[in-house]
């Protein structure tokens, strides 16, 4: 490593004074002009990881479904996955460094990760559509080169393509072709192969209308509708050509807000959906005849990928082990309903994807959304193989059916990471086979009334969880006075748990009415103020 362009080059982009950083969940998400000299060091830091595990490592510019203003990175690992644990910590190191401590921080790594100096390093970049990516994405690109390393820039892409691109460059093409062609066409082959076995296939188009964020999405979806077969008919709104990256409209707002973005006008029954600014997440909605709103979150998709994969894998005939993955946020009925009717094992876990991800690669079949509506399918490499060769070989012709939807569905599904274009089409395929339309699909079980609140406090680490975050460990008296509270409702249930960003607790609250369950919500609100340092004057109903 040169000392001295190390020097100069950081100097360039220089850290603000003060500024601490911590990558989360999310990588690092903050105000786009304080994030410069965070890119730079990503860049440095991809190099290393590149280096240590000897594979192309994506990375990402991007805030995802934050504000325009703001903007972010994440490291993609080697199989598309998100970045390890022990490297975030590295990340997190490398951002809050001073300038004179870069290079004894980033000797320090090496040594620590064993990374070899000697060996080639090789990274793909990414960036969503905000004004201030393309700028961010030079300063990662002058990190790579300061330390040598291979990069291929793709330009505008949603971030579950990048997370593609990397899988297909480090399985040797075996995962796919690493362009956006070799995307859009394993996909739209799959989607066409699903399609062909549809009852009413070449009588109705299949009209959706589709909330792109104003983000990449829109920019992605109209290059990928060649593509498509004639029946499927896209309607694209917020294609950001007029308004700012998720103002008033996307998933987020959808599912927080519980009503239709703006700029799309719904006219009874009709299915539409919404992706988020980078389209890693995707929530369905629709009005019915008497004009009321109706939200399909992420449960409500993983049931419906649940209900079909499981009548595919029952006339298999293989005994391949299914299991949902949620977390504490799942609505209560979508639990009961997999557990008692569909009888599907459920697994709750903590919040953030990649807890979720990790438990779902315990099964041969492992679908985890979270109520966000961000989610996907994983299959186990033998149970993949099992169902490739199935619908290769099986003699009987509707095992060898089901199992060749099975494959196609393998290859629709982007097994990376949550993806709003691949998890659509997944959902598209299952309506038309299933013949089923959007108020059938919301009528599979009712949700329970919830609410979400937040409570600012002093410090949030004041709250301990343990049970996958339903269950407060700290401060003393809280756990109890809300199962005191709980037990005042009808099918509700409650909990708390300190936010992964800011110092806010978060509240959850669900019961047998929409008053219950805001009631019980507030006097949540009102225990986490008085036992948990709240800020402010309390929080009123």
């Amino acid at each position: 490593m040169d000392s001295g362009a190390l020097k100069k080059y950081s100097a360039l982009h220089p850290k603000p004074a003060g500024l601490t950083l911590q990558y989360g969940t999310a990588g690092f998400r903050a105000k786009a002009e304080q994030l410069d000299h965070v890119m730079f060091r990503m860049g440095l830091l991809a190099v290393l990881r590149s280096k240590a595990v000897v594979s192309t490592i994506g990375i990402m510019v991007t805030a995802s479904h934050n504000p325009e203003e703001d903007n972010g990175v994440k490291l993609v690992d080697p199989l598309g996955e998100m970045l390890h644990p022990s490297w975030e910590e590295y990340a997190t190191q490398l951002a809050n460094a001073e300038e004179q401590e870069l290079e004894k921080i980033i000797t320090e790594i090496c040594q620590k990760a064993a990374v070899n100096q000697h060996k080639d390093a090789s990274v793909f970049i990414g960036r969503d559509t905000r004004p201030s990516s393309e700028k961010l994405s030079q300063s990662v690109i002058d990190g790579i080169s300061l330390l040598g390393g291979q990069y291929h820039d793709y330009g505008l892409v949603t971030t579950p393509q990048l997370h593609y691109m990397v899988c297909c460059r480090n399985t040797q093409g075996q995962y796919g072709k690493a362009t956006l062609e070799g995307y859009y066409e394993k996909l739209s082959k799959a989607f066409m192969e699903l399609i062909k076995q549809s009852p009413s296939s070449g009588e109705s188009q299949r009209h959706l209308k589709i909330d792109c964020a104003n983000g990449i999405g829109a920019l992605k979806l109209s290059e990928m509708e060649p593509y498509f077969p004639k029946e499927v008919l896209i309607h694209l709104y917020n294609d950001g050509t007029k308004e700012k990256v998720n103002h008033l409209c996307g998933a987020d707002f959808v599912k927080v807000h519980q009503k239709p973005p703006r700029g799309l006008d719904m006219k009874p029954n009709e299915r539409c959906c919404s992706f988020d600014g980078d389209a890693d997440r995707i929530v369905y909605y629709y009005k019915d005849a008497t004009g009321h709103f109706h939200l399909i979150d992420g449960d409500k998709i993983a049931t419906l990928i649940s209900i079909f994969l499981k009548e595919l894998l029952a006339k298999v005939g293989q005994t391949l082990k299914m299991a949902v993955v949620q977390t504490a946020y799942a609505n209560g009925s979508s639990t009961r309903y997999l557990e008692e009717t569909l009888k599907v094992p459920v697994h709750c876990v903590k919040t953030g994807v990649k807890h979720l991800h990790h438990k779902a690669q315990e099964f041969d079949v492992g679908v985890y959304f979270e109520a966000n509506g961000h989610g996907t399918v994983l299959f186990s490499k033998a149970a993949e193989t099992k169902i490739r060769q199935l619908a290769k070989e099986e003699k009987d012709d509707e095992k060898r059916e089901a199992a060749k939807v099975l494959e196609n569905m393998i290859d629709l599904i982007n097994q990376t990471v949550g993806d709003a274009i691949s998890d659509m089409l997944v959902i598209e395929a299952i309506l038309a086979l299933k013949g089923l339309t959007v108020q059938q699909w919301d009528a599979v079980y009712t949700d329970l009334p919830n609410r979400l609140l937040k409570v600012e406090v002093a410090d949030r680490r004041v709250i301990d969880t343990t049970d996958a975050e339903r269950h407060a460990l700290t401060p003393p008296g809280l756990q109890e006075k809300i199962d005191a509270l709980v037990k005042k409702y009808k099918l509700s249930r409650a909990f708390v748990r300190p936010s992964g960003t800011e110092d806010v607790v978060r509240i959850y609250a669900e019961a047998d009415t929409q008053e219950n369950a805001d009631t019980l919500a507030h006097e949540v609100s009102l225990a986490v103020y008085h036992l948990a340092g709240g800020k402010g004057t309390p929080p009123q109903p």
